[in-house]
């Protein structure tokens, strides 16, 4: 039959490839003659029969199909007013229902949201964009937006459609590449994606959504719709504490996590994040740690990548729970006086289809070109950082953990990747900057961007960078010239210690530079001193395993370097399993080997009980936190012992601060009488040595302590006779 809408219009929305279905579909004024009408459109392909029942009438009026393949139209003559209504849908099966038609309701998205958005300062679009729970005219749904500007048709699809992307077509947005869409009726935990029809070569793929707060378990890729303000937190106390948690002077001992290895059930099922709650927090806060770090929880479909390649930069992995199990579990950090710290990646995406890769049909989120959007090593894409809408979308990523997680501290992932063009690339596999340089400009605008945003919005809060190079003022503010981050992992420190260790202590001695080098750069940043997971994979060997010796030198090794690290300038962080000398390499499919501490050597226990108190030391004592970040809170007293491998030093704060004098004795010789320089006279107390029998070591030391005798001694006024255990740390105070 004839109907009131242009048949190219109804055969383009019956094909999925009309631009703008509003301008189609739904209830518009139309003429009858020369008569004014109203004519109310819907595509059902599914539907035998339709009827419109307008608001307040009586009697329905029956729509009449006009196309073969479902588009039905019913004209309203003498009508010249738009009305509410409702559709009465018989299916082909003969199932009847009542619907509201989305097609009649205005555009939620406000024209100051586009103009942010088109700006490249709406840095909370998930506000916005994604899929949200509303009201709108009274009547409950969802409404979904997203971002393709190269598209020429997106359609929301699911288990509501059918997974049909003819039924349910988005509305453009203008100019700012946003489609949006609210669908009446739809409630929380319904599956969707984007079916997206692009511009280019008539290219059609269905994409997770971007902004999506929830995700179907891995292999599934769809969305989940999610309430993600609902939650009832009870971390108040916490929070009005954390910005001093968090602060330069704070102490911070990290614990490193991987939530799918840490621990599983008998049967090797992971762990949920309510079980996490219950078993890691309380086991992190008995071991002394201040801060839980965690390997990205973000949605990830290669559980092999340790979730470092995301696809939900607004979603938490399906793996462990749901997104309120996630924030129950940082709830219950918090209320633990944890602080918590996610795994962040702006650095790069995987090429998963379902992903952010060739979004619309375009290099929407990456580099076209190769050169500059992929990474070989990875076999990753590299984010467009010149884009403003990618910048958008990362920094609300990132104010989205801050806001709905309550997260304290983001890590970012490979920024050296970021930093340089030429990035683990060889001569003609890069371009160059504007300027010919290899300086990524984007995103080093970005990182600064990043920073002064997270730390404008929450001053408490901390960023970290994994940054391995030698690039200037990483953690220094933006005002100043640098990129703004509160720290920057000390890879070289990590690196040097490592070469150290390992080492037969008889060939130390000519490594000794290893030991002492870092002290030169110490204060050029706010370093964190990380032992992380990268560091205990790949043939790497564990932490114990790296360790040379039998297995009694292999422990006291072990307990030396953590003792070492406990009092050298930074903020410390391990990795889960090196706290109990895990034997095997981390294994991301399995769990730690907790059965060692029960049926392994009792060294493994012991090792776990001097992890703990050390960690209480460190927190304890303000000469070993307190200032890190400065050569007033340092003082070597002698580090030029190679032969015999001893080195010693001072950490203090301030003339109102107890300091600690630290000597290390990296040969397994003890050394009786081992004179040391001391800043006053008195009685010095031993706080801690690595190699006490509680420890598993052989009890060598000072346990009634040592005196401070007016000697002069190594530029000191005083000096004191210490007896040193072999491969041992003491810990000395002045009483």
């Amino acid at each position: 039959m004839r109907a009131t809408a242009d048949p190219d219009a109804i055969a383009a929305i019956c094909g999925a490839y009309h631009s703008a279905p509003f301008d189609v579909l739904g209830i518009h004024p139309v003429q009858v003659g020369r008569k004014p009408a109203v004519a109310v459109r819907a595509f059902l392909p599914h539907a035998r029969d339709v009827l419109v029942q307008p608001y307040g009438a009586e009697e329905p009026a029956a729509m009449t199909r006009v196309h073969p393949d479902g588009f039905f139209e019913c004209v309203f003559a003498g009508c010249s007013e738009l009305f509410r209504y409702t559709f009465q849908i018989t299916t082909g099966e003969g199932h009847t229902y009542q619907a509201e038609d989305p097609y009649r309701f205005p555009p939620v998205i406000s024209d100051l949201d586009e103009y942010l958005f088109q700006e490249g300062t709406h840095y909370r679009t998930y506000y916005r964009l994604g899929a949200h729970l509303c009201q709108v005219e009274g009547v409950d749904g969802v409404n979904f937006a997203v971002w393709a500007p190269n598209a020429q048709r997106v359609s929301v699809v699911g288990l509501f459609n059918g997974w049909d992307g003819r039924r349910h077509p988005m509305r453009p947005r203008g100019s700012t590449g946003i489609w949006e869409l609210f669908v009446p009726g739809l409630g929380e935990w319904e599956i969707y994606k984007y079916e997206i029809r692009s511009r280019a070569n008539n290219y059609v793929v269905e994409k997770t959504d971007p902004l999506g707060f929830a995700a179907e378990l891995r292999p599934k890729t769809a969305s989940l719709v999610f309430d993600a303000q609902r939650y009832a937190w009870q971390d108040r106390d916490w929070m009005a504490r954390r910005a001093a948690a968090n602060a330069q002077d704070a102490p911070i001992a990290i614990y490193e996590v991987h939530l799918g290895s840490w621990k599983r059930t008998p049967d090797g099922r992971w762990l949920t994040y309510r079980d996490l709650a219950d078993q890691l927090v309380p086991y992190v806060q008995e071991m002394g740690y201040t801060h839980i770090e965690m390997l990205p929880i973000t949605e990830h479909p290669y559980d092999g990548s340790w979730g470092y390649q995301t696809i939900g930069y607004f979603c938490p992995t399906s793996r462990f729970g749901t997104p309120d199990d996630l924030k129950h579990l940082i709830d219950r950090c918090h209320q633990a006086n944890i602080g918590v710290i996610l795994d962040w990646v702006p650095a790069h995406f995987p090429k998963d289809e379902a992903g952010l890769g060739f979004f619309d049909g375009t290099h929407l989120y990456e580099h076209a070109d190769p050169r500059q959007g992929e990474h070989q090593d990875w076999g990753t894409l590299i984010f467009n950082y010149d884009r403003p809408e990618v910048q958008e979308f990362l920094l609300s990523s990132a104010l989205f953990w801050l806001d709905h997680y309550h997260v304290d501290g983001l890590r970012v992932d490979a920024v050296a990747s970021m930093l340089y063009l030429d990035y683990s690339r060889q001569p003609g596999e890069w371009l160059a900057n504007a300027y010919g340089g290899r300086e990524n400009l984007g995103a080093i605008a970005f990182l600064k961007r990043f920073n002064e945003v997270v730390h404008q919005e929450y001053p408490g809060v901390l960023t970290f960078a994994e940054e391995s190079t030698a690039w200037p003022a990483v953690s220094r503010p933006v005002y100043l010239g640098g990129l703004g981050f509160d720290f920057k992992w000390n890879m070289g420190w990590m690196h040097d210690m490592l070469l150290y260790m390992s080492k037969d202590p008889v060939f130390r001695r000519y490594h000794h530079d290893n030991l002492t080098f870092s002290l030169l750069y110490a204060f050029n940043e706010n370093f964190v001193l990380p032992l992380s997971h990268d560091e205990v994979v790949h043939l790497k060997n564990s932490m114990i395993g790296k360790m040379p010796g039998d297995d009694w030198q292999k422990f006291a090794n072990l307990r030396a370097f953590y003792a070492y690290m406990a009092a050298h300038p930074g903020k410390k962080l391990t990795f889960m399993g090196g706290e109990f000398g895990q034997w095997r390499e981390w294994d991301f499919d399995g769990s730690l080997d907790w059965h060692l501490l029960d049926d392994g050597l009792p060294a493994h226990r012991q090792l776990q009980s001097f992890v703990r108190d050390l960690n209480q030391l460190y927190r304890d004592q303000p000469a070993l936190h307190r200032v890190d970040s400065s050569w007033e809170g340092f003082e070597w007293i002698d580090f030029r012992d190679v032969d015999q491998s001893i080195v010693s030093f001072i950490r203090k704060a301030g003339d109102q601060v107890l300091p600690v004098i630290v000597v290390a004795n990296m040969t397994p010789v003890p050394r009786s009488g081992y004179r040391i320089g001391v800043p006053r006279p008195g009685r010095y107390a031993e706080l801690l040595n690595s190699d006490a029998l509680q420890y598993g070591g052989s009890g060598v030391g000072n346990a009634e302590g040592v005196a401070g005798e007016e000697i002069p001694w190594q530029g000191k006024p005083y000096s004191a006779a210490v007896t040193l255990p072999p491969l041992g740390v003491l810990y000395l105070q002045p009483q």
